[in-house]
Formats: C-alpha cells, sequence, structure tokens
C-alpha cells in the first residue's frame, strides 16, 4: 500500500505561492493533482460570462415583472376606487342608487325636490 502525499491541499490552503510551487517541483502526485484544478479552474472560466449573463437576465425579468405588477395593480385600484358603479357592483353586488340610500327618488331615478 501506497503513501499519497497530504500536503497539497494545506500548501494550497495556507502557504504562500513560492512554497507550494517547490513542493510541485518535487512530488508528481500534488503536481497532477494542481493540474487537475487548473483544468477545472479554466472551465470555471470558461462558462462564467454565460452565468453572469443569466443573472442579468434573471434580475431584469424580476424588475420587469415588479414594473408590470405595479402599473397593473395602480390600474385596477384606480378603476375601482374612481368608478364608484364598479366600486359597489364589488362591495355590495349591485350598483347601488339615490333610493338604496333612503333619499326620495321620483319615477325616473332622481331625487325627489319638494
Amino acid at each position: 500500500m501506497s503513501k499519497k502525499c497530504q500536503k497539497y491541499e494545506s500548501l494550497f490552503l495556507f502557504s504562500d505561492e513560492e512554497a507550494l510551487k517547490a513542493h510541485l517541483e518535487q512530488c508528481p502526485e500534488c503536481r497532477a493533482e494542481h493540474e487537475k484544478m487548473q483544468k477545472v479552474s479554466e472551465l470555471l472560466q470558461e462558462v462564467k460570462p454565460h452565468f453572469i449573463k443569466k443573472r442579468k437576465q434573471q434580475a431584469q425579468m424580476k424588475i420587469a415583472c415588479a414594473v408590470s405588477f405595479m402599473l397593473l395593480s395602480g390600474t385596477v385600484l384606480g378603476l375601482v376606487n374612481f368608478n364608484p358603479e364598479i366600486s359597489d357592483t364589488l362591495r355590495y353586488g349591485a350598483a347601488l342608487e339615490a333610493e338604496d340610500f333612503g333619499f326620495p327618488v321620483d319615477d325616473y331615478g332622481f331625487l325627489l325636490v319638494e
């Protein structure tokens, strides 16, 4: 059973670059591990712009959804608040007339003034 070198991770994380390079020149196992890590790093750098672009698109979609929601809700609330017939229909099931409030009205539904 051969002993595998365990120094690569500790040198990579806690040592300076010169000590790591000196060890890589002497240890073929760590050199192979370092080459694998370099390839992975290169692949990550290659796909990084794709993920940044995707993240920007997601942010733009969130902003577009928020703006659409604000415009839609503002329009709906404006229609309901400034149109008493819609507001009354939603609240009471029908548009309220003057006689529903107890005022005297004539045959046409106008207020009766005596």
